[in-house]
């Protein structure tokens, strides 16, 4: 057991959702909570109730990213506390079942942790998504994930900015984290991104374990990016769009972006380049972002201190 000086004591996490399916066409966390259902034997721990679930069924169904309005949008105050009604969208009825399942949102019933599975078309590998640089426990569990796929790499995104933060369906856990594999493309399945989803849960889960068995965990640094701010593709007065990710940039997510790099290459063949302080950009042409005006995400590079964690029996 690894002993560890001024940990801070966090309640046991005893309950925990593997939700599939937020986004109906990214294949691999579908695959893996259907996979779950039918035999959750290796998601199971002891003293520990492991839910897989598919978030968004219908959209599921049609193999489509949603029906009315994107879920993992949907977990605002405002669509939570909304009176039930036929008229909502169905992913606000949704979202509304989801957190009368496994919240509520922000209640002491609500599910300890829960793993949000997502594909992305853009070429960003393995990435977890956190949603608070205040969550040690999660800092923690992150750290221990990407020490145990080493030397295989795991980006951490965190997602804590005041206009470009959104309500997700993991927010209404405790302790949400986002997993986010790619390249794939919608409605697709790849053997090596299904492969890496499925390590990464199986390690997160065993971190689980492991803190509620007991073990101390060290306080600890892990390196995170940072959202900054999106930028949209170039567009003319009419709003469409007129050029494209320009090829040295495209698949280069995590790769730092330098004032007079190239970034985009109108449909004449123009380059146009980027202007301001370097950044890191990822979600690199991703193709459920061109209804969200965003050619990519940009973030910042920056090391947090997790503290030093271990379970309250109390």
């Amino acid at each position: 057991m690894t002993s560890c000086h001024n940990a801070v004591s966090l309640h046991e996490a005893r309950k925990v959702a593997i939700f599939g399916g937020t986004h109906g066409n990214e294949m691999s966390g579908v695959t893996l909570v259907n996979l779950w259902t039918n035999n959750g034997a290796e998601i199971q721990r002891t003293g520990l109730t492991t839910k897989p679930f598919i978030t968004n069924p219908r959209a599921v169904e049609k193999c489509t990213r949603y029906i009315d309005t994107d879920l993992n949008r949907a977990f605002t105050s405002e669509n939570l506390s909304a009176p039930r009604s036929e008229d909502l969208p169905y992913e606000v009825r949704r979202a509304q079942e989801i957190n009368q399942m496994f919240g509520p949102k922000g209640s002491p019933e609500a599910y300890d942790v829960i793993f949000d599975l997502h594909n992305t078309t853009s070429n960003m590998g393995c990435t977890l998504i956190l949603e608070s640089s205040k969550d040690h426990f999660i800092l923690q569990m992150v750290n221990y994930i990407k020490r145990a796929i080493a030397p295989a790499s795991c980006s951490l995104l965190l997602y804590e900015h005041p206009i470009l933060q959104y309500a997700t369906s993991r927010s209404i856990a405790k302790h949400p984290i986002g997993l986010e594999v790619g390249p794939q493309p919608q409605g697709v399945l790849r053997s090596n991104i299904f492969e890496s989803m499925r390590v990464i849960v199986k390690h997160g889960l065993d971190f689980i374990e492991l803190f509620n068995g007991g073990m101390e965990f060290p306080p600890c640094t892990v390196d995170v990016y940072r959202v900054s701010e999106s930028m949209d593709y170039p567009r003319d007065t009419n709003g469409n769009i007129i050029a494209m990710i320009h090829p040295d940039l495209q698949d280069c997510d995590w790769e730092p972006l330098n004032p007079g790099d190239p970034m985009f290459q109108t449909f004449d063949g123009r380059t146009i380049f980027y202007e301001g302080s370097t950044v890191y950009p990822t979600f690199i042409n991703e193709a459920a972002y061109y209804e969200k005006q965003q050619a990519f995400v940009m973030t910042k590079r920056e090391t947090l201190v997790a503290n030093g964690v271990k379970a309250s029996k109390i």
